[in-house]
């Protein structure tokens, strides 16, 4: 999607395509909670860019720790996907009718304390995988369902197996969720800048800081449960942003909500952080 964008705007530009498989991509067994978190997905095309076989990665920015090695730079790209997170189940069951007990897969921390919260009954089946292999694990482990990201399901063309979109107000996605990033290597940043701006959606753009900026305020990894969902809105010509967010310290699952113009977004930060502070004490 990326190289297509980026061809229009450079038709000149030849591409080489490296395929590289990260730790996250082959630790399947255990729940990223358990065995390094978001930098699992990262860490080896860092690697890459650093030393210069390659020049540019593409990212889920939801997988991007908000910590970035020096000499790299990291940017959204292209314009958002659905950030929602959906179910697929087994029967066409919404999640609130599911039976009591109702067997769901998933191994995020951030999904299983807000489903719990809606359903303390159901039974959380650990799921690792690509989408095709989570898919196929509904039958292989009599699941009743699973949940995952709607972006991932909409660029397969998978979108007609979704049985249910969560609003961001009951599930709060993962922070990013549905964006693409661009990861460059130092040299190779003043070819990239001269084609950005064509690549770079404003609204995309906004939500994504105000919702990195949270979870580095909020030291969030896949230790910590934490959704974070921010909505860019222009009301009366002034650019304001919408910030949701879920977090969970010790058993208590708190929601927040903030709302305010994109140039206070370091304020909203620390409204958030206090309401979250009132609200664990």
């Amino acid at each position: 999607m990326v190289i297509n964008e980026m061809k229009k705007y450079r038709p000149d530009m030849e591409f080489e395509v490296k395929k590289i498989t990260t730790q996250g991509d082959k630790l399947l067994q255990e729940p990223l909670s358990q065995i390094g978190g978001k930098g699992l997905f990262v860490k080896e095309l860092e690697e890459a860019l650093l030393e210069g076989s390659i020049d540019m990665a593409v990212h889920s920015m939801k997988d991007m720790p908000y910590e970035i090695p020096e000499k790299l730079c990291v940017m959204p790209v292209l314009k958002r996907e659905e950030a929602r997170d959906v179910l697929i189940s087994r029967e066409g069951n919404k999640f609130m009718d599911l039976k009591a007990g109702a067997k769901i897969g998933t191994s995020s921390l951030r999904r299983i304390s807000q489903l719990k919260a809606l359903r303390p009954d159901i039974e959380i089946v650990q799921l690792r995988g690509n989408i095709q292999t989570r898919i196929r694990k509904i039958s292989d482990e009599n699941l009743d369902g699973i949940v995952l990201a709607a972006a991932g399901l909409k660029r397969l063309g998978l979108e007609e197996k979704i049985t249910q979109y969560f609003p961001v107000d009951l599930i709060v996605p993962a922070a990013c969720q549905g964006t693409l990033a661009v990861e460059i290597r130092e040299g190779f940043e003043e070819e990239f800048m001269s084609m950005y701006p064509m690549l770079l959606d404003v609204k995309t753009l906004f939500e994504t800081i105000a919702e990195r900026k949270i979870l580095k305020r909020l030291g969030g990894n896949c230790k910590i449960p934490i959704g974070i969902h921010a909505q860019y809105l222009k009301e009366d010509n002034i650019d304001k942003i919408k910030i949701k967010v879920a977090y969970q310290k010790n058993t208590e699952l708190m929601k927040v909500e903030e709302k305010g113009i994109v140039d206070d977004i370091d304020k909203m930060a620390d409204t958030i952080m206090e309401k979250l502070e009132e609200k664990d004490n």
